[in-house]
């Protein structure tokens, strides 16, 4: 796995992403066989929500902080904010 951009948040960024391959595996397995009615759908999303929330949430939240400091220290909030600026983006891309 790669590098955090700062190298004190890498430790973080492996728990994270260790944390949340896991979690994304136990939600993909399931996934496929729920049933096919839209209140199971939306019930199954829920549980798996919550659960993300309780086993990797916190580590999320660590890692993100990190890396936001690490942008700061860098110089790079003043840049991404122009980015933003220039190019919102207000809903996701369209597939073609």
């Amino acid at each position: 796995m790669a590098h955090s951009l700062e190298e004190r948040c890498t430790p973080l960024k492996l728990e994270y992403d260790s944390c949340f391959n896991s979690w994304f595996e136990g939600y993909l397995e399931p996934a496929v066989s729920v049933s096919a009615s839209s209140e199971n759908r939306a019930k199954y999303s829920r549980e798996k929500a919550e659960e993300y929330e309780r086993k990797c949430g916190k580590i999320w939240a660590s890692y993100r902080d990190c890396v936001q400091k690490a942008v700061e220290d860098k110089g790079l909030d003043g840049l991404l904010e122009q980015a933003r600026t220039e190019n919102p983006l207000k809903e996701p891309p369209r597939m073609s």
